[in-house]
């Protein structure tokens, strides 16, 4: 069997607080090398928020040498505000896999909840048990911030299981 190495950037967008994870595929082999959440103070203008959050993620690709991207499809909620500004951080996302030569994966929240919990329904609670089964290295995120860092791990862990390489070799 062809040994191979990915690394993704599993990212959950929001401008108070964004979660994401770092996991690395070696064969069948899937790692967390890092997980956590960029905290950006409301108190910032829109721009300084975007160039924060564009800094962050500019260093943590080179760092890891990360070759994926995968986050959520966005879905217009009561707030078209909202949406509207986290389109701004999803930009950035497609501009730094442009930039960096990564390929983009973007999922539905129940394709993402269905590869990691079997359910394409399951709760926020759900996912983050299951993450936290698969993952105990996250229980060091502080509990503001779990849940963003639980569902960017499930982003993550969607975009191994949906990628090529994945799919290829049946893992």
């Amino acid at each position: 069997m062809e040994q191979y190495t990915d690394t993704f950037l599993g990212v959950d967008p929001g401008f108070h607080v964004t979660g994401y994870s770092i996991l690395r595929r070696s064969g069948s082999s899937i790692h967390l090398l890092d997980i956590g959440y960029l905290q950006m103070k409301p108190t910032k203008t829109l721009s300084e928020r975007v160039g924060e959050f564009y800094a962050f993620f500019t260093q943590h690709i080179a760092i890891h040498g990360i070759n994926h991207i995968a986050l959520e499809t966005s879905f217009l909620g009561k707030n078209a505000q909202t949406f509207l500004k986290l389109g701004y951080l999803r930009g950035i996302l497609y501009l730094l896999a442009d930039q960096n030569q990564c390929e983009l994966h973007e999922f539905p929240p129940s394709q993402v909840k269905m590869a990691t919990t079997g359910f394409g329904g399951a709760s926020k609670d759900q996912v983050a048990r299951v993450m936290l089964k698969m993952f105990p290295k996250l229980s060091e995120v502080k509990a503001v911030a779990r849940n963003d860092a639980t569902d960017a791990l499930a982003i993550g862990m969607c975009g191994i299981m949906n990628s090529k390489k994945h799919a290829a070799f049946g893992l």
